[in-house]
């Protein structure tokens, strides 16, 4: 299948997303960008979002549909590095598009939240990660989660560009972002319902894309 071949049949299995078929091509766009120039993908959200965060880098840094092979030359270089150990390592590695999760590193967070400012965490490690021409992925069903926003700021004033995945309205988030997704449904549970088949779509064209 091609990229676009995910895209329409996302459509076709959750004709709701119709009305954001364009947005989601807009933040497909956006993601293959910063990986052709060698950019990194920062993922957040909170709850349920924060589960979104770490499927997606799963998605991403690993075989999703696809075995993602090592190149021929990096495997040899594994050989080279170690002989023993080397062509396991070829066999069983496969190719990632480098994405962070900023829900994780639980001794970071707590020491900027006890510290600091709990609300800021993810601005933190944005800060401390972030690189003009990455891209910041922020999720939230309401759009209006303030450390989510926090972040976006940060991102916005390092030149990394910003995706909102929201529901609603779309929030502050969906106003501030660079790409907005924003699913047409109201209740939180059908909000993170659709997200989901939305971010899977995501990773399937980049997957198909780069591997």
């Amino acid at each position: 299948m091609s990229e676009m071949d995910y895209l329409e049949l996302l459509i076709r299995r959750y004709p709701a997303l119709a009305p954001v078929r364009d947005s989601v091509l807009a933040a497909y766009e956006t993601m293959k960008e910063c990986y052709e120039n060698g950019g990194t993908l920062l993922v957040a959200g909170n709850g349920g979002s924060c589960a979104d965060s770490e499927h997606i880098v799963g998605e991403l840094m690993k075989g999703f549909v696809k075995p993602r092979r090592v190149p021929e030359e990096f495997a040899r270089a594994l050989t080279q590095a170690d002989p023993e150990r080397g062509p396991e390592l070829a066999a069983k590695l496969q190719g990632g598009l480098p994405a962070i999760a900023l829900t994780g590193h639980n001794g970071l967070t707590t020491a900027f939240a006890n510290d600091v400012d709990s609300s800021m965490a993810f601005a933190q490690q944005l800060n401390g990660y972030g690189r003009k021409g990455d891209v910041f992925l922020g999720i939230s069903t309401s759009g209006n989660s303030a450390n989510v926003l926090y972040a976006m700021a940060v991102a916005k004033a390092k030149g990394i560009r910003t995706i909102a995945l929201t529901g609603r309205d779309g929030g502050a988030m969906g106003r501030a972002a660079d790409v907005a997704v924003i699913v047409p449904e109201t209740e939180t549970y059908m909000i993170q319902e659709l997200h989901l088949p939305v971010y899977h779509a995501l990773c399937l064209m980049l997957e198909e894309h780069f591997f």
